[in-house]
């Protein structure tokens, strides 16, 4: 169960990246559209789990590549934003949220 303060940090930094993909990450995100879906953070706030929606599915592995490839940049813009806030800059950790998928290709299976 996470705390208050968890739930805090993991709402400001899902707001944050969402920022940095629209405003300095166009780049990494290119021919895609990314959202950042869910944000879990560690107890000691140190590791923040960020979890993507990735559109079209089929580039989801090459944009989670590109984002892991360049973490540091990200890391570094989400540092910008928090300095005042949080002593600690978490280190990041891309996923896929499939959940978008999974519910298309229920949608798929139910018209047929």
């Amino acid at each position: 169960m996470e705390t208050t303060r968890q739930q805090k940090i993991a709402k400001q930094v899902q707001k944050d990246i969402s920022d940095i993909f629209i405003r300095e990450g166009a780049d990494l995100v290119r021919g895609a559209m990314v959202s950042v879906t869910r944000v879990r953070v560690s107890p000691d706030l140190a590791v923040a789990k960020v979890y993507l929606s990735i559109f079209p599915f089929d580039k989801s592995g090459e944009i989670l590549d590109r984002l892991n490839t360049h973490v540091s940049q990200v890391r570094k813009g989400l540092g910008e934003r928090v300095k005042s806030q949080l002593r600690i800059v978490p280190e990041l950790t891309f996923r896929i949220d499939d959940s978008l998928e999974y519910i298309d290709h229920i949608d798929q299976l139910l018209k047929e």
